[in-house]
Protein backbone atom coordinates (compact mmCIF):
# COMPACT_ATOMS: atom_id res chain seq x y z
CA UNK A 1 0.00 0.00 0.00
CA UNK A 2 1.34 3.42 -0.95
CA UNK A 3 1.57 6.12 1.71
CA UNK A 4 0.14 9.55 1.00
CA UNK A 5 2.79 12.21 0.59
CA UNK A 6 1.67 14.01 3.78
CA UNK A 7 0.22 12.03 6.62
CA UNK A 8 -0.12 12.71 10.33
CA UNK A 9 0.79 10.45 13.23
CA UNK A 10 -2.90 9.86 13.90
CA UNK A 11 -2.81 7.49 10.93
CA UNK A 12 -1.12 4.10 11.65
CA UNK A 13 1.18 4.43 8.65
CA UNK A 14 2.20 7.94 9.59
CA UNK A 15 2.79 6.85 13.19
CA UNK A 16 4.94 3.98 11.95
CA UNK A 17 6.98 6.26 9.72
CA UNK A 18 7.43 8.77 12.54
CA UNK A 19 8.53 6.07 14.99
CA UNK A 20 11.04 4.61 12.55
CA UNK A 21 12.46 8.05 11.88
CA UNK A 22 13.53 8.23 15.53
CA UNK A 23 16.12 5.48 15.04
CA UNK A 24 19.49 6.64 16.30
CA UNK A 25 18.05 9.47 18.36
CA UNK A 26 19.73 9.71 21.77
CA UNK A 27 17.78 11.17 24.68
CA UNK A 28 19.40 12.92 27.62
CA UNK A 29 18.28 10.14 29.97
CA UNK A 30 18.17 6.57 28.70
CA UNK A 31 20.14 3.32 28.82
CA UNK A 32 23.05 2.69 26.47
CA UNK A 33 22.19 -0.34 24.33
CA UNK A 34 24.33 -2.31 23.92
CA UNK A 35 26.08 -1.30 27.12
CA UNK A 36 29.47 -2.02 25.55
CA UNK A 37 29.02 1.13 23.44
CA UNK A 38 29.13 3.36 26.54
CA UNK A 39 31.73 6.12 26.43
CA UNK A 40 33.56 8.23 29.03
CA UNK A 41 34.08 5.17 31.20
CA UNK A 42 36.06 5.05 34.47
CA UNK A 43 39.80 4.67 34.01
CA UNK A 44 40.84 1.15 33.14
CA UNK A 45 37.34 -0.17 32.33
CA UNK A 46 37.20 -2.21 29.12
CA UNK A 47 34.04 -1.33 27.15
CA UNK A 48 33.54 -5.05 26.51
CA UNK A 49 33.14 -5.58 30.28
CA UNK A 50 30.35 -3.01 30.67
CA UNK A 51 27.02 -4.65 31.52
CA UNK A 52 24.88 -1.60 32.30
CA UNK A 53 25.06 2.08 31.47
CA UNK A 54 22.10 4.38 32.02
CA UNK A 55 21.31 8.01 32.80
CA UNK A 56 18.42 8.63 35.19
CA UNK A 57 16.75 12.02 35.09
CA UNK A 58 15.08 13.85 37.94
CA UNK A 59 12.02 11.86 38.98
CA UNK A 60 13.28 8.80 37.12
CA UNK A 61 14.14 5.27 38.22
CA UNK A 62 16.09 2.25 37.04
CA UNK A 63 16.55 -1.37 38.06
CA UNK A 64 19.20 -3.88 37.03
CA UNK A 65 20.39 -7.35 37.98
CA UNK A 66 24.13 -7.48 38.62
CA UNK A 67 26.33 -10.58 38.86
CA UNK A 68 28.58 -11.24 41.82
CA UNK A 69 31.86 -9.33 41.57
CA UNK A 70 30.51 -6.62 39.30
CA UNK A 71 31.25 -2.97 40.02
CA UNK A 72 28.62 -0.25 39.93
CA UNK A 73 29.55 3.42 39.74
CA UNK A 74 26.73 5.89 40.46
CA UNK A 75 27.67 9.42 39.41
CA UNK A 76 26.00 12.68 40.40
CA UNK A 77 26.45 14.30 37.01
CA UNK A 78 25.48 17.90 37.78
CA UNK A 79 25.89 17.91 41.55
CA UNK A 80 22.27 17.96 42.74
CA UNK A 81 20.98 14.39 42.46
CA UNK A 82 19.65 12.16 45.24
CA UNK A 83 20.09 8.46 44.53
CA UNK A 84 17.69 6.40 46.60
CA UNK A 85 18.97 2.81 46.51
CA UNK A 86 17.64 -0.58 47.58
CA UNK A 87 19.12 -3.99 46.83
CA UNK A 88 17.79 -7.56 46.90
CA UNK A 89 19.50 -10.95 46.78
CA UNK A 90 18.60 -11.69 43.16
CA UNK A 91 18.36 -15.47 43.62
CA UNK A 92 16.30 -15.15 46.81
CA UNK A 93 14.58 -11.73 46.66
CA UNK A 94 12.87 -12.24 50.01
CA UNK A 95 16.33 -11.30 51.33
CA UNK A 96 16.86 -7.59 50.95
CA UNK A 97 18.74 -4.54 52.19
CA UNK A 98 18.31 -3.92 55.91
CA UNK A 99 19.36 -0.37 56.72
CA UNK A 100 18.96 -0.82 60.48
CA UNK A 101 21.40 -3.76 60.50
CA UNK A 102 23.72 -1.91 58.11
CA UNK A 103 24.00 0.86 60.70
CA UNK A 104 23.92 -1.27 63.85
CA UNK A 105 26.43 -3.93 62.88
CA UNK A 106 28.99 -1.37 61.70
CA UNK A 107 28.51 0.99 64.66
CA UNK A 108 28.11 3.84 62.21
CA UNK A 109 25.22 5.65 60.51
CA UNK A 110 27.42 7.41 57.96
CA UNK A 111 28.27 5.66 54.71
CA UNK A 112 31.59 5.94 52.89
CA UNK A 113 34.41 3.87 51.44
CA UNK A 114 34.68 0.51 53.19
CA UNK A 115 31.10 0.46 54.48
CA UNK A 116 28.91 -2.54 53.69
CA UNK A 117 25.25 -2.64 52.70
CA UNK A 118 23.91 -5.62 54.64
CA UNK A 119 20.87 -7.80 54.13
CA UNK A 120 18.32 -8.86 56.72
CA UNK A 121 20.21 -12.18 56.89
CA UNK A 122 23.50 -10.58 57.93
CA UNK A 123 25.08 -11.00 54.52
CA UNK A 124 26.88 -8.41 52.40
CA UNK A 125 24.94 -7.33 49.34
CA UNK A 126 27.20 -4.45 48.29
CA UNK A 127 30.51 -2.98 49.44
CA UNK A 128 31.32 0.70 48.94
CA UNK A 129 34.76 0.68 47.30
CA UNK A 130 35.10 4.42 46.65
CA UNK A 131 33.22 7.58 47.55
CA UNK A 132 34.05 11.08 46.35
CA UNK A 133 30.81 12.63 47.60
CA UNK A 134 31.16 12.21 51.37
CA UNK A 135 27.54 12.93 52.31
CA UNK A 136 24.85 10.24 52.36
CA UNK A 137 21.81 9.29 54.42
CA UNK A 138 20.74 6.04 56.09
CA UNK A 139 17.94 7.48 58.23
CA UNK A 140 15.20 9.24 56.29
CA UNK A 141 13.94 6.86 53.61
CA UNK A 142 12.21 8.26 50.55
CA UNK A 143 9.19 10.38 49.68
CA UNK A 144 5.55 9.30 49.45
CA UNK A 145 2.65 10.47 47.32
CA UNK A 146 1.06 12.30 50.27
CA UNK A 147 4.28 14.09 51.18
CA UNK A 148 4.88 15.23 47.61
CA UNK A 149 1.27 16.31 47.22
CA UNK A 150 1.63 18.51 50.29
CA UNK A 151 4.97 19.96 49.21
CA UNK A 152 4.76 20.21 45.43
CA UNK A 153 1.04 19.96 44.72
CA UNK A 154 1.46 16.58 43.01
CA UNK A 155 2.96 13.22 43.93
CA UNK A 156 1.64 10.57 41.56
CA UNK A 157 3.88 8.43 39.40
CA UNK A 158 3.05 10.14 36.14
CA UNK A 159 2.78 13.75 37.26
CA UNK A 160 5.42 16.47 37.55
CA UNK A 161 6.65 15.40 41.02
CA UNK A 162 6.71 11.59 41.29
CA UNK A 163 7.47 10.18 44.72
CA UNK A 164 10.26 7.77 45.58
CA UNK A 165 8.16 5.01 47.10
CA UNK A 166 5.98 4.57 44.02
CA UNK A 167 9.00 4.80 41.74
CA UNK A 168 10.63 1.96 43.68
CA UNK A 169 7.45 -0.08 43.32
CA UNK A 170 7.52 0.40 39.53
CA UNK A 171 11.14 -0.82 39.50
CA UNK A 172 10.38 -3.88 41.62
CA UNK A 173 7.28 -4.76 39.59
CA UNK A 174 9.52 -5.38 36.58
CA UNK A 175 10.95 -8.33 38.52
CA UNK A 176 7.73 -9.68 39.98
CA UNK A 177 8.12 -7.94 43.35
CA UNK A 178 5.62 -5.74 45.15
CA UNK A 179 4.88 -3.52 48.12
CA UNK A 180 5.81 -6.07 50.77
CA UNK A 181 9.24 -6.49 49.12
CA UNK A 182 10.24 -2.83 49.44
CA UNK A 183 12.64 -2.15 52.34
CA UNK A 184 13.89 1.19 53.60
CA UNK A 185 16.41 2.70 51.20
CA UNK A 186 19.64 4.61 51.61
CA UNK A 187 20.09 8.00 49.94
CA UNK A 188 23.36 8.73 48.19
CA UNK A 189 24.65 12.27 47.59
CA UNK A 190 22.41 13.95 50.16
CA UNK A 191 23.74 13.95 53.74
CA UNK A 192 21.93 14.04 57.08
CA UNK A 193 23.63 14.61 60.43
CA UNK A 194 22.32 13.47 63.80
CA UNK A 195 22.63 16.20 66.44
CA UNK A 196 23.26 15.73 70.17
CA UNK A 197 19.54 16.11 70.93
CA UNK A 198 18.60 13.49 68.32
CA UNK A 199 17.35 15.97 65.74
CA UNK A 200 18.40 15.66 62.11
CA UNK A 201 20.21 18.35 60.14
CA UNK A 202 19.98 18.18 56.36
CA UNK A 203 23.45 18.66 54.87
CA UNK A 204 22.43 18.47 51.25
CA UNK A 205 25.03 17.74 48.60
CA UNK A 206 28.51 18.62 49.88
CA UNK A 207 30.47 17.56 46.82
CA UNK A 208 29.73 18.75 43.32
CA UNK A 209 29.28 17.69 39.70
CA UNK A 210 30.92 14.37 38.90
CA UNK A 211 30.97 13.00 42.44
CA UNK A 212 30.52 9.24 42.51
CA UNK A 213 30.04 6.20 44.68
CA UNK A 214 31.46 2.89 43.47
CA UNK A 215 30.10 -0.39 44.81
CA UNK A 216 30.96 -4.06 44.43
CA UNK A 217 28.28 -6.77 44.31
CA UNK A 218 29.06 -9.50 46.86
CA UNK A 219 26.12 -11.66 45.77
CA UNK A 220 24.05 -11.64 42.62
CA UNK A 221 21.97 -8.57 43.38
CA UNK A 222 18.96 -6.71 42.07
CA UNK A 223 19.66 -2.99 42.42
CA UNK A 224 16.85 -0.42 42.22
CA UNK A 225 17.56 3.32 42.10
CA UNK A 226 15.24 6.33 42.18
CA UNK A 227 16.31 9.93 41.64
CA UNK A 228 13.89 12.13 43.59
CA UNK A 229 14.36 15.06 46.01
CA UNK A 230 15.35 14.12 49.56
CA UNK A 231 12.50 14.26 52.07
CA UNK A 232 14.32 16.95 54.10
CA UNK A 233 15.06 19.13 51.07
CA UNK A 234 12.92 22.23 51.76
CA UNK A 235 13.36 23.92 48.39
CA UNK A 236 9.95 24.68 46.88
CA UNK A 237 10.92 23.41 43.43
CA UNK A 238 11.13 19.68 42.69
CA UNK A 239 14.90 19.45 42.21
CA UNK A 240 16.90 16.37 41.23
CA UNK A 241 19.55 16.53 38.51
CA UNK A 242 20.60 13.48 36.45
CA UNK A 243 22.47 10.42 37.66
CA UNK A 244 24.58 8.01 35.67
CA UNK A 245 24.81 4.31 36.55
CA UNK A 246 27.64 2.32 34.98
CA UNK A 247 28.34 -1.32 35.87
CA UNK A 248 31.03 -3.64 34.62
CA UNK A 249 32.15 -7.20 35.29
CA UNK A 250 34.85 -7.74 37.89
CA UNK A 251 36.41 -10.42 40.09
CA UNK A 252 34.73 -11.52 43.32
CA UNK A 253 36.14 -10.48 46.67
CA UNK A 254 39.45 -12.09 47.61
CA UNK A 255 40.00 -13.64 51.06
CA UNK A 256 42.53 -10.93 51.93
CA UNK A 257 40.42 -8.02 50.66
CA UNK A 258 40.95 -5.06 53.00
CA UNK A 259 37.26 -4.35 53.44
CA UNK A 260 36.48 -8.02 54.11
CA UNK A 261 38.98 -8.12 56.98
CA UNK A 262 38.63 -4.52 58.19
CA UNK A 263 36.69 -5.34 61.39
CA UNK A 264 35.40 -8.44 63.18
CA UNK A 265 31.88 -7.45 62.12
CA UNK A 266 32.89 -7.14 58.46
CA UNK A 267 34.63 -10.51 58.49
CA UNK A 268 31.60 -12.20 60.03
CA UNK A 269 29.27 -10.66 57.43
CA UNK A 270 31.50 -11.86 54.60
CA UNK A 271 31.70 -15.32 56.13
CA UNK A 272 27.90 -15.40 56.22
CA UNK A 273 27.90 -14.38 52.57
CA UNK A 274 30.42 -17.05 51.60
CA UNK A 275 28.37 -19.69 53.40
CA UNK A 276 25.41 -18.68 51.24
CA UNK A 277 27.55 -19.00 48.12
CA UNK A 278 28.22 -22.66 48.96
CA UNK A 279 24.53 -23.38 48.37
CA UNK A 280 24.82 -22.06 44.81
CA UNK A 281 27.62 -24.09 43.26
CA UNK A 282 29.48 -25.84 46.06
CA UNK A 283 32.93 -24.96 47.43
CA UNK A 284 34.92 -22.21 45.67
Amino acid sequence: MNLPSAIGTADPFGAQAHARAQAGTVAATQPTIPASEATALPDGVDPAAVIWDERIGGGGYAVHRLPRGSRLRITDLDGDACAGLVAHHARRPEERLNVADTVKLQWNAYLGAGKLLLSDQGRVLLTILADTAGAHDTLCGTSTAARNQARYGAGDNFGPAPNGRDRFLLALAKHGLGRRDLPQNVNLFKGVQVEEDGSLTFLGDRSGPGAFVELRAELEVLVSIVNVPHVLDRRPAYTATPLRCTAWAGPPTAPDDRWRTATPESLRAFQNTEDELLSWDGPR
